[in-house]
């Protein structure tokens, strides 16, 4: 387990967005990224029935594949990072910027409509 300050987990979560191409990250949309230090019972909730899960991130919104002509004035969707789960999983801090960067990714790639077990497929974990 690591501990860093908020800010610089803060920070760890901007360098992942920077990451992604510009083209990619041109495209998001309509979505506020926010870090939180544990995800609630309810955010678990949504996710599994189990409540032993270790969530790290969660996408909540409409998916842009899933988007008509009817989307618009609607509040933003949501990507929460989980602090806490992180770095109790990270050994170092270069183990938790990269455990980030693929939290990040993984629920930006939500947004964009790929589901779990289209990840799987493409080996993305």
């Amino acid at each position: 387990m690591i501990k860093v300050s908020e800010e610089v987990f803060v920070q760890l979560v901007e360098e992942a967005i920077d990451s992604i191409p510009e083209a990619l990250r041109s495209e998001i949309e309509n979505v506020e990224i926010i870090v939180q230090e544990w995800p609630t019972e309810e955010q678990i909730r949504q996710v599994s029935e189990r409540r032993d899960i270790m969530l790290l991130g969660l996408y909540e919104g409409i998916p842009r594949t899933k988007r008509g002509v009817w989307y618009g004035q609607v509040l933003p969707d949501k990507i929460t990072i989980f602090r806490q789960p992180l770095m109790q999983l990270s050994t170092d801090v270069d183990n938790l910027r990269a455990r980030v960067r693929h939290t990040v990714i993984h629920e930006i790639a939500h947004h964009f409509g790929i589901s779990d077990a289209r990840l799987r497929e493409l080996g993305a974990y």
